[in-house]
């Protein structure tokens, strides 16, 4: 299972950055799919995911209201809209794959989102 991130860069706070994640390898329809992120000095931290069947969504604290998770079955990808940025939200986003009835889990190398005020 491979895992690429992609879209991440510089932003004023304020504004809108869409983060993709390719998905290779795996049976994309079974497995859900999240977003993580980890500050310089931080624990990595929960973002968003969405699950495999009704493609059922959750957020952290930080990204409710402003992020959303979405995915394209079709595409193998999983997307992060992510609006009103704040510098808090500068970190490295990672992407995580689970797929049904396989053990353990996956992530990408990340994308780095940097938020400036």
């Amino acid at each position: 299972v491979t895992l690429v991130e992609s879209g991440g860069g510089s932003v004023q706070a304020g504004g809108s950055l869409t983060l993709s994640c390719q998905a290779s390898g795996v049976l994309f329809r079974a497995t859900s799919m999240a977003w993580w992120r980890q500050a310089p000095g931080e624990e990595r931290e929960f973002v968003a995911q969405i699950t495999w069947d009704r493609d059922s969504t959750a957020y952290g604290d930080s990204a409710k209201g402003r992020f959303t998770i979405s995915r394209d079955n079709a595409k193998n990808m999983v997307y992060l809209q992510m609006n009103a940025l704040k510098p808090e939200d500068t970190a490295v986003y990672y992407c995580n794959a689970k797929e049904r009835g396989v053990r353990g889990e996956t992530w990408g190398r990340g994308t780095r989102v940097t938020v400036s005020s």
